[in-house]
């Protein structure tokens, strides 16, 4: 979709900081993070809904694995996960250390995506 801006994340028209990818997801942290490490899981296929995903136990399984490497990344157990689909029209989940858990710099994209990095190793 040309208009669609997480598409144009993929294609790489719109620099993110990627923390994983692989042949069918890309997770990048929020330009606009809840707190530190705050990370969109989206499929680099374009659907709507996360319901319209046709893998989505494989979607789920790769949130686990970046949900994980958040709370070692940020010292907090509570790592907060949202699935409403009104901030842009391709399917996306939030996952994002407790606000008031997490430890570091929300603005800090480059050392938060890293540390994320580090864990998914």
């Amino acid at each position: 979709m040309s208009d669609c801006i997480f598409c144009k994340i993929i294609s790489g028209e719109i620099p993110s900081h990627k923390v994983y990818e692989n042949e069918k997801f890309l997770a990048f942290l929020d330009i606009n993070p809840q707190s530190p490490g705050h990370t969109l899981v989206i499929p680099k296929e374009h659907y709507r809904w996360v319901w319209d995903v046709p893998n989505a136990g494989e979607y789920f399984e790769v949130c686990q694995k970046i949900a994980l490497a958040i709370q070692k990344s940020f010292g907090t157990e509570a790592v907060w996960s949202k699935i409403m689909g009104d901030e842009a029209p391709h399917a996306h989940i939030w996952l994002f250390p407790h606000p008031k858990e997490a430890k570091g710099n929300k603005k800090e994209f480059e050392i938060n995506a890293q540390k994320i990095k580090n864990f998914l190793s």
